[in-house]
């Protein structure tokens, strides 16, 4: 049934007006798709120019070709597929994997084409911190036909690519077809080669197909990373052939593991999608339940305040525990378990070690750890513990340079005890560890560790902590790191304005990017969408673009992305009344 209203574009917005039949007037889609510079495209790419006027298509008539290396051609066949199923999805009938196409009465939309023509000239089949994530779209429409060319270095632009070209389609709410840009240009290249999102799996457990959710979310906001944090002290999900115990002690369930074929599947569907899953396994804080069981196999304790009370002495939220430095047997643990997650997750390019809030107390009121340290004549001060730390750290980095056959691996770090003023040096080497920023974007470290020439990711919870501005789960008020970080929020908070701001440079060349981090002790699948999105497309116009404007630049196009979230199958958080979407700009203070 045709509406009443009508669009046209004016000031880079759509105007509402009703339909008369004299003006000319569109529907909000194809407004939306040909206003303003960069129409709906989200991210905004570097470049775009993009017709006025769009053409309707039936999806039957889409058809590929690529010319791309050998290694290549499968990753590219399945992008195509994505595409294909990001397509059918736009139509608001489609149900169970098949959408009831039916050709409208106008044979010029029935006969009409879409060709993919898509050239690759590298063979990198796994993305690094080095990947070339560029590309070039032309689409161009002659006659019958409208021709999209892409042409990329690597896959992954070329999947860039044509995450863009579905954001040049949309849904005809009249005409029972799909609609793309008459003729378009878009030259595209991120801003930041690291472009996360952790999610952690163990205050509370998420299924795959929650996983597999988050993946598709970050493939439509061109997020690359993946942080898992996999373990913590609450729980140890993750099932190791080699270490069963871990899981059969550390798991909430039998239901509630991940378990070897699992991690394979998701390492594939995130690559697919061109994102890296990268693990972390945080240590030697942070750990606990799961290691309960080196007693009773002769191996001693492996881990000491564990469950240990009153929580707040030895740890910064229950329940506590802490890797037992005294005995040499948690390397050959910890060796176990980076043999397995480099096969789980190979190739790795990066990996997470975590070794943040180690709780000095918990070693220093163990008999065992001050007995070692004093027969050691280390001391008991915290320097002592902090040396015994950084000894810690070599001697995990060599187990997983043997697990790696020999080849160093990039870890990251969070921000902690080690690298506060005057300390990062005496224990982390600048060339070995990129350092994750945790603390405010206030925070004098950061132009520490820049002025040493430390790579870092910034992931400042003043701004990037999604589980922020809820009520606290212990005791009462809110939680510690409130308020709630607002889209806004998130998309204002520039890594490269900090540095300059704290030390006059940008520091291009050593801030690798950024992450937001969702941790998990208040969500659970059941509210994973509300809290990631649109929040999570914030950030990835943020780690793009690295816009110099403002949100209130970007506003019009996140509401319409917000749709198409919903239309990929992500419950993403409202941000407005539909009235405010479909009356473009009139929703301002």
């Amino acid at each position: 049934m045709p509406s009443p209203w009508g669009y046209y574009c004016q000031a880079n917005k759509c105007v509402k007006e009703a339909n008369t039949g004299v003006k000319g007037l569109v529907t909000l889609n194809e407004c939306k798709l040909t206003c303003g510079v960069y129409g709906a495209l989200w991210p905004r790419p570097k470049t775009a120019t993009l017709a006025s006027t769009t053409v309707q298509f039936m999806p039957h008539n889409i058809n590929f070709d690529h010319n791309v290396p050998a290694p290549v051609s499968p990753l590219i066949l399945e992008a195509f597929h994505l595409f294909r199923g990001n397509l059918d999805r736009y139509h608001p009938k489609y149900k169970d994997g098949t959408a009831p196409w039916k050709d409208p009465w106008d044979p010029a939309v029935s006969s009409h084409k879409v060709s993919v023509k898509i050239t690759v000239t590298g063979t990198d089949t796994w993305l690094t911190l080095s990947t070339d994530e560029s590309y070039e779209l032309q689409v161009s429409t002659s006659g019958d036909t409208s021709t999209a060319t892409i042409t990329a270095a690597t896959f992954f632009g070329a999947r860039q690519a044509l995450e863009t070209l579905t954001q040049l389609v949309a849904y005809h709410e009249t005409r029972g077809a799909l609609i793309i840009v008459r003729d378009a240009l878009v030259i595209d290249a991120p801003a930041f080669p690291y472009r996360g999102l952790l999610l952690d799996t163990s205050r509370n457990f998420f299924s795959v197909a929650a996983l597999e959710r988050t993946l598709d979310g970050m493939a439509a906001n061109k997020l690359n990373t993946l942080h898992w944090h996999i373990t913590d002290s609450h729980s140890f999900p993750l099932y190791l052939e080699s270490l069963p115990n871990m899981a059969f002690y550390g798991a909430y369930s039998s239901n509630a593991i991940y378990h070897p074929l699992d991690v394979k599947r998701l390492v594939h569907y995130a690559r697919v999608r061109g994102i890296r899953l990268l693990p972390e396994f945080d240590a030697p804080a942070h750990v606990g339940n799961g290691w309960q069981w080196g007693e009773q196999q002769g191996l001693g304790k492996l881990a000491v305040c564990v469950n240990r009370e009153p929580w707040q002495e030895y740890c910064v939220e229950p329940p506590c525990g802490q890797l037992n430095l005294a005995n040499p047997n948690i390397y050959t643990v910890l060796g176990l378990i980076f043999n397995e997650m480099v096969k789980l997750f190979s190739p790795i390019d990066l990996f997470h070690y975590g070794g943040d809030e180690v709780n000095l107390n918990c070693w220093n009121t163990t008999e065992e750890m001050t007995s070692w340290m004093k027969s050691k004549r280390f001391g008991l001060d915290a320097d002592a513990y902090y040396g015994q730390w950084s000894v810690f750290q070599e001697k995990a980095r060599n187990l997983l340079i043997k697990a790696n056959g020999g080849q160093e691996v990039p870890g990251i770090l969070w921000t902690s005890h080690l690298t506060e003023k005057g300390h990062v040096e005496r224990y982390l080497n600048n060339s070995q560890y990129i350092i994750q920023i945790w603390t405010t974007g206030e925070d004098p470290i950061i132009a520490e560790l820049l002025r040493k020439q430390y790579r870092v990711i910034f992931s400042n919870y003043d701004a990037w902590y999604l589980d922020c501005g809820v009520g606290a789960w212990v005791g009462e008020g809110n939680n510690w790191c409130s308020p709630y970080k607002g889209w806004q929020k998130v998309y204002d908070n520039s890594p490269h304005a900090i540095a300059k701001n704290l030390t006059t440079s940008t520091h291009a060349d050593l801030i690798l990017g950024g992450e937001a981090a969702l941790w998990s002790e208040q969500v659970d699948d059941a509210g994973l969408d509300a809290k990631l999105w649109p929040r999570g497309a914030a950030l990835g116009e943020r780690l793009w673009s690295n816009p110099s404007t403002t949100w209130k630049e970007a506003e019009l196009r996140l509401i319409h992305h917000r749709q198409r979230l919903l239309q990929r199958g992500l419950q993403a958080e409202r941000i407005q009344p539909e009235w405010c979407h479909q009356n473009e700009g009139l929703c301002y203070l």
